[in-house]
């Protein structure tokens, strides 16, 4: 699995970079306007929304469970300082993905207690997309906290963020993630599409 996380660059807004990743196959996207306004992320929102039902992707919002509904999204991904996932799933019910972020396994076990379907574990590099970068976690730190979550019976998709590069992507798909979450990676490609096909077929033959 493969999911994109928008950002904006010298090249691409929200829009066009969701546009060529879709282009490239991706079906995950998740709208992350950290300093955005309501308005303007509903603007876009709205545009990214159509596009990725035009295409059957997932479309994730970041952190504005408000906002979900309206813009008809299939749910939102919160980050460890956001909502509490058990409150997002009171206020939206069982009917959408809510997805959580964590740093330790610690994290981990809180999300999937208060019922997130899935987690976005990292970061496993340094990172300059996201600001108050947690402790990187490397290969070893994702192999360490994947077993202690087969250890202690949860089953819910870790999917790996932060920093990573198709090289990478092996190695955390050996350590167990379930997928790979990507933003500037594939958005300083010269070909974004095709830096997106490349890393699905990598991920596809690893989870072979």
């Amino acid at each position: 699995m493969l999911q994109f996380i928008t950002h904006r660059t010298g090249a691409y807004d929200e829009i066009t970079g969701t546009r060529a990743v879709l282009d490239g196959g991706c079906r995950w996207v998740q709208l992350r306007m950290k300093e955005a306004p309501a308005g303007r992320i509903v603007e876009v929102g709205r545009e990214v929304a159509r596009m990725c039902r035009a295409c059957g992707a997932t479309f994730i919002v970041d952190d504005h469970v408000e906002l979900v509904r309206e813009l008809g999204a299939d749910g939102v991904h919160l980050g460890r300082n956001d909502m509490p996932v058990a409150e997002a799933r009171r206020l939206l019910g069982s009917g959408y993905t809510i997805g959580a972020t964590a740093n330790t396994f610690e994290d981990v076990v809180r999300g999937a207690e208060q019922g997130a379907d899935y987690i976005g574990l990292g970061p496993f590099r340094f990172t300059q997309t996201k600001r108050n970068l947690s402790p990187v976690l490397g290969t070893e730190g994702y192999r360490r906290i994947l077993a202690q979550c087969r250890e202690a019976g949860i089953a819910l998709p870790v999917v790996a963020i932060g920093g990573i590069t198709e090289a990478d992507v092996p190695g955390i798909l050996a350590a167990g993630a379930a997928g790979i979450a990507l933003s500037g990676g594939l958005l300083r490609a010269e070909d974004v599409a095709a830096e997106t096909r490349k890393i699905i077929t990598t991920i596809n033959r690893e989870k072979r």
